[in-house]
């Protein structure tokens, strides 16, 4: 696995170190001991798909409040998607500063997401289908949300958005809650 450090500090681009002859290629996606050597957190609560049936999808923008903050580490199993994540940690140099990558199927690239970061993803192809290994179990009372389009972020989504859930449309405004997101997304104090 070639992991590559991502311009917000705990988040990498994960790539398949490959071992290749004539039936194609190997290599490893996900090492308890790699992460560990990293300083990840290579917990895997949970596995989930999703699958998008049209292009210009956007799920997100995504994260749970501590103490279910959740670590993701997402990759595209089929099709193409925008991945983006957004610094919601407010004592990092990088709050609110947002990354994106593609990931393919094709590429086999992964995003390692840290916790109290926002995800989400656009599709760029139809019938794209995104496997997400979560560090935590999901927790709806800890939900919480970014908009897609809130000004705060200024995310570049390459296309206009098909479709979208009611409740990715209906999160307010980062400014409009700042106070409350900070406070509740501080690190915890031992």
């Amino acid at each position: 696995m070639i992991a590559t450090q991502a311009p917000l500090a705990g988040a990498y681009v994960l790539e398949v170190e490959r071992r290749e002859d004539a039936r194609g290629f190997f290599g490893r996606v996900f090492c308890v001991r790699e992460f560990a050597a990293l300083g990840l957190d290579p917990a895997v609560a949970q596995a989930n798909v999703s699958f998008n049936r049209t292009r210009g999808t956007l799920r997100g923008m995504h994260f749970q409040y501590p103490p279910h903050a959740e670590t993701k580490i997402v990759r595209c199993t089929r099709g193409a998607l925008l991945d983006v994540i957004v610094d919601l940690r407010p004592e990092s140099p990088t709050y609110l500063k947002h990354f994106a990558v593609e990931l393919r199927a094709d590429n086999h690239k992964s995003l390692y997401v840290p916790r109290r970061f926002a995800h989400g993803y656009q599709t760029l192809e139809d019938d794209t289908e995104v496997m997400y290994l979560t560090g935590e179990f999901y927790a709806p009372a800890a939900e919480g949300g970014v908009r897609f389009d809130d000004e705060s972020v200024g995310i570049s989504w390459p296309l206009p958005a098909s479709e979208m859930s009611p409740k990715d449309l209906a999160w307010p405004s980062l400014r409009s809650r700042e106070p409350e997101l900070q406070q509740r997304m501080a690190p915890a104090v031992d």
